[in-house]
């Protein structure tokens, strides 16, 4: 009788929870009626903007700050000033010396799994002060945009 062996994986996992979520810092500003009758005509001239911060809360905890903003590409012009900064403090299982897998945790998991609420957030507030054509993007490749950054 031949005994089968299984192979184990012996690459130590990582895992996380999302343990709380919460709008931390939010700014939705039209400052004139200029700047709300130009944003129309000008919305190609922002463009959405993404910013990931991590912090350790405690031992096994790190808060992951996710701020999504519109920025004028172009300078002295009415404009808005807009910026959703979401956080999320998530538990970890495993051993935090582990650097690139809690790199992919805190720049591409948890952001691609918190992306939906900031977003839909960020068109809420655009429809709710009469923009119904606002277009951002469902979706975004995390991954794609850390990979673009690390070979920077």
């Amino acid at each position: 009788m031949q005994k089968l062996s299984k192979k184990r994986n012996l690459k130590k996992k990582m895992n996380y929870k999302i343990v709380a979520k919460y709008i931390k810092d939010l700014k939705f500003e039209i400052p004139s009626t200029r700047a709300f009758f130009l944003l129309e005509k000008n919305i190609s001239n922002y463009k959405i903007k993404i910013d990931i911060k991590s912090k350790q809360f405690k031992e096994k905890l790190i808060e992951v700050e996710i701020t999504l903003s519109l920025d004028s590409i172009e300078k002295n012009v009415d404009k808005i000033n807009t910026r959703i900064i979401y956080s999320a403090l998530i538990e970890i299982e495993g051993d935090l010396s582990k650097k690139n897998l809690l790199e992919e945790i805190i720049l591409i998991k948890v952001p691609t799994e918190i992306y939906p609420e900031i977003r839909n957030l960020f068109v809420f507030l655009f429809k709710k002060s009469g923009f119904d054509k606002i277009k951002i993007d469902e979706n975004i490749d995390f991954r794609s945009l850390h990979e673009k950054r690390s070979f920077q």
